[in-house]
């Protein structure tokens, strides 16, 4: 599902990334956890395609069998619509649409017809149990209720592969915990690929493989 190879990134003088490595196998949940500093978040970035590497040489991003370092800009804004969900830790829905509505943008942006978003962002409503809340805008739901319908949003165009960072860091213990279990029941029904940058070593743990983060590296693999 992932393989990438010599990963770098600068920010002006500060290494930041020196030379990652990373293979995810497809349905897999992989943790990263690393201390404050060690580019869990500029990993994921540039994983998800958010950012890119400093360096070209030596360096490649396989996704699902794609070389997505070669896509320009227009085809890789595509791909990552199509193929990416990102969860973040502040659910970043919009504030002036419903439940529903935020849910449905990345599939209008891929061209989905709107009764056809629809019903797919209601399915996923559903099954994340917030069948009650299709029209009620963000300031209307609880923290636990508005990342999960960030969730929802993520996972409207079908994508193969989630990135969540720290997406259980704004919620109470309770919905944290209700959030994680729900990643693993996403991953046996939708048979979606996670990589969940976190924090919390409950969650950490739970996953089919944990990659710890030292200095711009990983220290295990």
């Amino acid at each position: 599902m992932i393989k990438a190879k010599n990963i770098h990134k600068y920010y002006d003088d500060l290494h930041v990334l020196k030379g990652v490595d990373i293979e995810v196998k497809k349905g897999e949940i992989v943790s990263i956890v690393g201390a404050s500093g060690a580019g869990k978040t500029t990993l994921l970035q540039i994983l998800g395609t958010l950012d890119k590497a400093s360096k070209t040489e030596d360096f490649s991003l396989l996704i699902n069998n794609y070389e997505v370092k070669s896509l320009k800009d227009k085809a890789l804004a595509k791909f990552r619509n199509e193929h990416i969900g990102f969860i973040f830790q502040f659910h970043q829905l919009l504030p002036e649409f419903t439940a529903l509505e935020n849910v449905c943008l990345p599939a209008f942006i891929k061209g989905t017809k709107k009764a056809d978003a629809e019903i797919r962002a209601k399915e996923l409503l559903d099954f994340l149990g917030l069948s009650h809340r299709y029209n009620h805008k963000p300031n209307e739901l609880s923290g636990g209720e508005q990342q999960r319908v960030a969730v929802a949003r993520a996972l409207v165009n079908n994508p193969d592969l989630i990135f969540a960072d720290e997406p259980s860091g704004n919620l109470d213990s309770e919905s944290a915990e209700n959030l994680h279990n729900l990643f693993f029941k996403l991953r046996d029904e939708f048979g979606q690929t996670f990589v969940i940058v976190t924090h919390n070593e409950e969650l950490a743990d739970m996953a089919d493989r944990k990659l710890v983060m030292v200095d711009g590296n990983i220290t295990n693999k």
